[in-house]
């Protein structure tokens, strides 16, 4: 284990019942009646190969997706994170190299299998995530796939209010990710609980 990280462990309950298309209304209301579930949060440092997010920590739900959705986690990940303001969706898995975005924020939901992921580059952590699990990642932050089953399915998806970008260490300066990852602006709604949840009340007093 390296670097210096922080957990931070809590529960959060939903509390709104957000507006999603009449297909996928039983699951939310599934949510709404859902036992609480764990939330853990980590900072990282940044170094000369990943920025990492000085002010923003990462925030991991641990089996958010409700038991009546069954199977089919990648749809309900896809129309959440949709109606919640994060966009750009795809299906695919995790990179084994070094990457993270300068430009916008990142949200990862594990639809299918399991994975162990560094998050944080040299100085961070590898945490593992399973089906049900949702990730969100503060512009900057270092991640890549450590080792995966083989049946590893992610949704991932970015704020509307965001810039895409990618990169990897070397191709760009550590002042200039630095500055673009302060300028970042705050996602508008959480991507599982929209109008509450743990991205408002963890990153919005930061």
């Amino acid at each position: 284990m390296q670097g210096n990280w922080k957990p931070v462990r809590g529960r959060f309950w939903p509390s709104l019942l957000w507006r999603l298309p009449r297909r996928a209304k039983r699951y939310a209301i599934a949510a709404m009646k859902a036992d609480r579930y764990p939330v853990e949060t980590f900072h990282f440092e940044g170094d000369d190969e990943t920025p990492n997010n000085p002010r923003l920590p990462l925030i991991v739900y641990r089996g958010v997706v409700p038991e009546q959705v069954g199977g089919d986690m990648a749809e309900w990940f896809e129309r959440t994170f949709a109606v919640n303001g994060s966009s750009d969706g795809w299906r695919n898995g995790i990179y084994p190299f070094l990457h993270f975005h300068t430009g916008t924020h990142e949200v990862l939901g594990i639809a299918c299998g399991r994975a162990s992921v560094e998050f944080g580059g040299a100085r961070g952590r590898p945490l593992t995530v399973t089906a049900g699990d949702v990730v969100v990642l503060p512009a900057g932050t270092g991640h890549r796939r450590l080792e995966a089953s083989a049946d590893l399915l992610v949704v991932g998806a970015y704020p509307r209010n965001g810039r895409f970008d990618q990169k990897r260490p070397g191709q760009v300066g550590r002042d200039a990710a630095q500055r673009a990852v302060a300028a970042v602006p705050l996602p508008e709604r959480d991507p599982v609980l929209g109008t509450d949840g743990p991205v408002i009340e963890l990153w919005r007093d930061k």
